[in-house]
């Protein structure tokens, strides 16, 4: 297999879809945002991968006010370590009590007392909308780094299981022009199926496994780079960043710059995030490598500069082509590190199979 071997003087690495695989996690965050405002789920995860939160909210949620965002930011990331926590505390709660998950019922989730991500944080920033529509992107899937097999979407599982959810006998409701819903069916048969659709939600919600993982790769890179050589930009919040890497083993290094970072002006794609992060490593970004998985950052690490590696972690090939990137590979088992020099004037040689 043909290689490229260049020198660099650091390493800025993307977190979610980079280092960690949370994306089964986020895209359930984002489809429960997606469900309360009435739009499609797999428009709203396409949209948002690989940017703020605080500007996705922003754009979706702007009834939230400027002072609520920090709040509103936090409980949205908290919602996603829920969302990655649910199935392996459910799992071992069936466990110390003896009992299956083989199988259970559509209203387990309800039934059962367990505590699962509400479809959104109504403390903090639900605010149902209108019920706009929008058309499905399948430009965004998430993958197992175990089987290298791309997981079904949120949106797809969710759709199957609120198919299940409405009895046969069951009146399809009309919609006019108001946000509100006129249901030809009666009361009698409106009510149960809200609730089968709530427990539909949450039965998903338990029945999948979303842990966050670490990505292939991704501790043989890590544990090649010395330390104050390497630093993580993410688009994610200091409560979902340093809780997805600690999850997976990961020790967030002393420059990790997070979303809700205030030297920040502007998020990915623009290049602000890796520019700073070099910074406070002390190189220059045009010397660095940065390391991304979704279109966004890739335009963010070309922006600043850097040489950048793309992985195909979380999206297709096709989706991070044109982008700019100066490499895209399968995932960071396609890449070698290794020092040469002491002192200041060391320097990573990167080896890239492509």
């Amino acid at each position: 297999m043909p290689s490229t071997t260049f020198h660099a003087d650091a390493v800025l690495f993307d977190m979610d879809g980079t280092l960690t695989d949370s994306i089964a996690a986020v895209e359930a965050a984002w489809g429960a945002v997606a469900a309360d405002l009435g739009l499609d789920p797999e428009t709203v995860i396409a949209a948002t991968h690989g940017k703020r939160a605080v500007d996705n909210l922003a754009f979706y949620r702007p009834e939230i006010k400027a002072h609520e965002m920090d709040a509103a930011v936090e409980a949205f990331e908290q919602s996603i370590l829920d969302f990655a926590d649910s199935f392996q505390k459910r799992e071992a709660r069936r466990r110390n009590s003896g009992g299956s998950s083989a199988s259970f019922s559509m209203r387990a989730g309800l039934d059962s007392g367990e505590s699962t991500p509400a479809l959104s944080d109504t403390s903090a920033f639900s605010h149902r909308g209108s019920h706009s529509t929008s058309t499905p992107s399948s430009s965004f899937s998430s993958s197992d780094p175990s089987t290298g097999l791309r997981r079904p979407s949120f949106a797809t599982r969710l759709s199957d299981l609120l198919t299940s959810a409405i009895p046969e006998n069951f009146d399809v409701p009309v919609f006019d022009e108001s946000p509100d819903i006129n249901y030809v069916g009666n009361d009698a048969q409106k009510e149960p199926v809200e609730a089968d659709i709530e427990a539909a939600w949450e039965t998903e919600a338990d029945a999948v496994d979303r842990s966050i993982r670490i990505l292939p790769g991704v501790k043989d890179i890590i544990g090649c780079i010395p330390e104050g050589r390497y630093a993580v930009a993410t688009s994610g919040a200091k409560t979902y960043a340093y809780g997805a890497m600690t999850r997976v083993g990961i020790t967030p290094p002393p420059v990790t710059i997070t979303a809700d970072d205030k030297r920040l002006k502007a998020g990915k794609p623009a290049p602000d995030p890796f520019l700073l992060a070099a910074s406070c490593l002390g190189f220059d970004a045009k010397h660095c490598v940065v390391f991304e998985d979704s279109p966004s950052g890739v335009r963010a690490g070309v922006a600043s500069g850097a040489t950048v590696i793309a992985v195909c972690t979380s999206h297709e090939r096709a989706k991070i082509e044109g982008c700019g990137a100066h490499f895209i590979v399968e995932d960071m088992r396609r890449v070698r590190c290794r020092t040469e020099g002491e002192g200041e004037g060391m320097k990573l040689v990167f080896t890239v199979e492509h």
